[in-house]
């Protein structure tokens, strides 16, 4: 798990770095474990798009993660450790001893052979799934449920974890990448470890191509639109705040909803990004 720079025999190649994937040990995926992905473009089920510059990019299957691990007390052997194009994270494909295959994201310092399982007596070990209310406080989790057996909704992306801080009467406080301390319920489950991948975020493009495979199209700024086109637009744009094409703010403005009946949950709310030097 490393990044290599390019020689810059191109323009492109100068700032461009990618994944040595060295962590990689299968390159095709397990075939029972694949479904269709179809592109939106940005686009909901009327046809408007309400995710602006999205389109294109490089076909996909969606590889079937199980974010519930609900295959209690059962053990299962990493077989591989495989690429997934729709996640920043890479997955590990386990084989349980009943024969079936499952896919979870993969930890950091998880190897192929090792042998984990979920449930309330699974030990303390990378990989392992139990629920927060016997994982000890201080240690890296991730894969986290904030609703009991709904399956993980918190701490997916590639290199993040969170942290149980304390518990109290029925729930633990734990603190997620964003600094946010929030209330979650000791039956929730939650998995032993630290996300792998964790050079993902140090990744640099370097050219508008490799974008576009992504499936993310170019963006327009609005102070170089004609003043039809957006708020911002035009010669006479100066000392307009940053707004959206409809004219909303668009920096500091707070879009959470006032008095959201999870209020309740959040001890203490996320950090604010540190302005860049």
């Amino acid at each position: 798990m490393g990044i290599k720079k390019r020689r810059p025999l191109t323009p492109a190649q100068r700032f461009q770095s990618y994944s040595t994937f060295e962590e990689i040990t299968k390159k095709e995926p397990e075939k029972s474990l694949l479904e269709p992905l179809k592109k939106t473009g940005g686009r909901n089920s009327k046809g408007h798009i309400t995710v602006r510059r999205r389109g294109g990019g490089h076909k996909r299957h969606y590889r079937i993660i199980d974010f519930k691990r609900d295959k209690r007390g059962i053990n299962a052997t990493v077989v591989s450790i495989e690429y997934d194009p729709n996640r920043s994270a890479r997955i590990a494909l386990l084989e349980y001893e009943d024969g079936e295959r499952r896919y979870i994201l993969w930890p950091q310092g998880l190897k192929v052979g090792e042998v984990i399982s979920a449930g309330e007596n699974a030990e303390i070990k990378v990989g392992n799934a139990l629920p927060l209310r016997n994982i000890p406080t201080g240690i890296p989790i991730h894969n986290l449920e904030l609703y009991k057996g709904k399956g993980a909704q918190l701490v997916r992306a590639a290199g993040t974890w969170a942290q149980i801080l304390a518990k109290e009467g029925k729930y633990a406080h734990v603190k997620l990448p964003s600094g946010e301390v929030r209330l979650i319920h000791l039956d929730c489950y939650a998995t032993i470890g630290q996300v792998g991948n964790a050079d993902h975020i140090n990744i640099s493009l370097g050219k508008a191509g490799r974008s576009r495979w992504l499936g993310i199209r170019p963006h327009v700024r609005g102070v170089a639109m004609n003043p039809i086109d957006h708020p911002m637009g035009g010669d006479t744009s100066g000392g307009r705040p940053s707004v959206s094409p409809w004219g909303w703010p668009s920096k500091g403005y707070k879009t959470r909803k006032k008095n959201k009946a999870s209020d309740k949950f959040i001890v203490k709310r996320r950090e604010k990004k540190k302005k860049g030097g």
